[in-house]
């Protein structure tokens, strides 16, 4: 094994939707390369072929609101330095089967691993393994955030899950009143998802598990199932727990000595999405239906043009997960703060600007309301995370 010190980057939800997808990475894109191994979450698939029910062989319809998009807009994904994308999310199945088929296929003609997904469970489940300098990096992707539609099975193209179930129990005798909310994970997928974990751990030297999951847009709290799922990953032998769907960052925390971060929030909010003549009238209808269910959901107003513009003011924080591997091991976990600015571009904030300390402030607080044992100091231009094993230690 190299004696060489080896670096890591990990970011969250990337939506690669249009032709200038490459301008979206140009503040970060020379810091991604100069890692050795990139990874980050697909959140769109991409295919331009017709996505209508009579296309399928299958019962469930696509569902969601991504719209068709070119899949040779991957490519920004090479440009930026990306060597890994997971893609198990709950948009996977928005454009049925064509869209995994081809933003697999693109991906993997780029020379960029899929991890997550596949034209059956098995193809999903499978681990992806980058090799650099005598280390091994092992990489496993699962939805947690459902919908049941998303998921492969024998049959069935679509992503690994871990499904979570939610139950509701009244605080008071008071039918309609004020629940408490459980999430559990089924115990079927928990247990693929741990035999997953304890089949890759001999064949790699670092093991990073990455869940899509999640309480969207809701600061600081963390569901029951989080840590669950998290820490089983562990327990199964993961070195690192990495997540996104919330579109707001996450508190941080360290088990057993491993980290897990628990929502890295957006990185690449896509751009103005590009209809062309291609499922034009049902890239309109979603885009209303977008406008609808963030109103409704988050009060949060969307200007088509303008996407990125969405976001409430803490979705435009975000971080790069950043660990260095010495001797095969993760020696060291921090990460770098970003802001997402009007052009959807993530930038990299020193400790200088007081935008980046404005983002270690943020994740110092919403770590610390949520009871997460995590802490951290600047070190140069970076974060490091540490744990305060006299508080809320596991």
């Amino acid at each position: 094994m190299s004696g060489k010190t080896l670096t890591m980057l990990a970011v969250g939800d990337m939506f690669i939707r249009t032709e200038e997808a490459e301008s979206q990475f140009a503040l970060v894109a020379p810091v991604l390369r100069s890692a050795d191994v990139v990874v980050g979450q697909g959140e769109n698939p991409c295919t331009l072929r017709p996505v209508t029910t009579a296309a399928w062989s299958f019962a469930t319809e696509p569902t969601g609101i991504v719209q068709p998009a070119d899949p040779k807009n991957l490519k920004a994904l090479h440009s930026a330095g990306f060597d890994v994308i997971h893609l198990a999310g709950n948009h996977i199945w928005d454009l049925g089967i064509p869209g995994i088929e081809d933003t697999i296929k693109e991906l993997r003609d780029l020379g960029i691993a899929v991890v997550g997904a596949g034209m059956n469970i098995d193809e999903a489940r499978k681990p992806a393994i980058i090799k650099r300098n005598g280390t091994r990096f092992g990489f496993l992707s699962y939805n947690c955030a459902g919908p049941r539609e998303t998921y492969a099975n024998p049959d069935k193209p679509g992503c690994a899950y871990v499904h979570i179930i939610t139950a509701y129990e009244l605080d008071q005798p008071n039918p309609g009143g004020n629940a408490h909310i459980y999430t559990i994970a089924e115990p079927r997928s928990l247990k693929a998802m741990v035999e997953d974990i304890e089949n890759l751990r001999p064949l790699c030297d670092v093991l990073a598990v990455h869940f899509h999951k999640g309480l969207g847009y809701t600061p600081i709290k963390i569901a029951m199932y989080d840590q669950q799922v998290s820490y089983a990953a562990i327990d199964a032998g993961a070195d690192l727990i990495v997540a996104e769907h919330a579109h707001i960052l996450k508190g941080i925390e360290q088990y057993r000595g491993r980290t897990i971060f628990h929502g890295l929030c957006n990185f690449i909010t896509g751009g103005r999405p590009a209809t062309g003549d291609v499922g034009h009238m049902r890239a309109m209808w979603q885009l209303q239906e977008r406008q609808r269910q963030l109103k409704e959901l988050y009060g949060l107003d969307y200007d088509p043009e303008h996407p990125e513009r969405d976001l409430l003011p803490e979705a435009r924080q975000t971080i790069i997960a950043k660990c260095t591997v010495d001797d095969g091991k993760i020696s060291r976990v921090s990460y770098l703060p970003c802001l997402i600015n009007d052009q959807g571009q993530p930038e990299i904030l020193k400790k200088s600007d007081k935008r980046g300390q404005q983002v270690y402030d943020y994740m110092d607080n919403i770590t610390r309301a949520a009871g997460l044992n995590a802490r951290y100091e600047w070190e140069g231009d970076e974060v490091v995370i540490r744990a305060d094993y006299g508080r809320f230690a596991s």
